[in-house]
């Protein structure tokens, strides 16, 4: 990627989170503080466990964690996230709108796909859900190739990858490693405008990654 590609991938995120900020910056969360300050909600989480890197400090778990006292609308989110390329056993993401642990939208990620040989189900590298009713199965089937793709250049399994995901007049975004073009746009299919955020990881797989959160509202 040219240094004019870059500088203007940059501007663009950088458009799209202060548009949704209304003249107001992100709100950054270190999330290794607020594990050890009992901010987060690790009731819905397997182990949880601070990321000693001075790059990424950040967590690492599975299940749900909810940041407490957090309620999302509409906005833009950056976070750095990072599975594992193990097949079918890494899940990472960024849950939002959320009653419970059975209500929610989510954006989540399956890096065992990112560079699979099969360009079919490379397809299925970063995924969109609405819980409960649209799960990954329903959507694939009803809507094929609409709330799942690929991503382009595909990351590495195995990186921490970052991710900006625009909710904003019913629409969900997502951009990776600042490319300014998004890798799926979809229209939500959840009933909730507003609810509990949080950072999510399918509990029956192995534990993510995450760092670096921010939220402009």
């Amino acid at each position: 990627m040219s240094n004019k590609t870059k500088t203007l991938a940059l501007f663009l995120i950088i458009f799209f989170a202060g548009s949704f900020a209304k003249g107001q910056q992100a709100v950054n969360y270190n999330l290794t503080a607020l594990l050890q300050q009992n901010k987060l909600d690790t009731s819905a989480a397997g182990q949880v466990h601070t990321i000693n890197d001075t790059q990424y400090p950040g967590i690492a778990a599975k299940g749900i964690v909810w940041l407490k006292d957090v309620t999302f609308k509409d906005g833009a989110i950056d976070v750095d996230l990072r599975g594992k390329n193990v097949f079918l056993q890494s899940f990472v993401g960024i849950v939002f709108h959320a009653k419970d642990t059975s209500t929610y939208e989510v954006v989540y990620f399956r890096p065992f796909r990112f560079r699979i040989a099969d360009t079919a189900t490379r397809k299925w590298s970063v995924q969109y859900m609405s819980m409960p009713g649209n799960d990954y199965s329903v959507l694939r089937k009803l809507h094929p190739g609409v709330y799942e793709n690929d991503i382009q250049p595909a990351p590495a399994p195995e990186d921490w990858l970052h991710a900006t995901i625009v909710i904003k007049n019913g629409w969900v975004t997502v951009y990776v490693n600042h490319s300014q073009i998004p890798s799926i746009k979809v229209k939500e299919l959840g009933a909730l405008t507003e609810g509990k955020f949080g950072l999510w990881s399918s509990p029956g797989s192995l534990s993510s990654d995450f760092a670096n959160l921010s939220i402009a509202e």
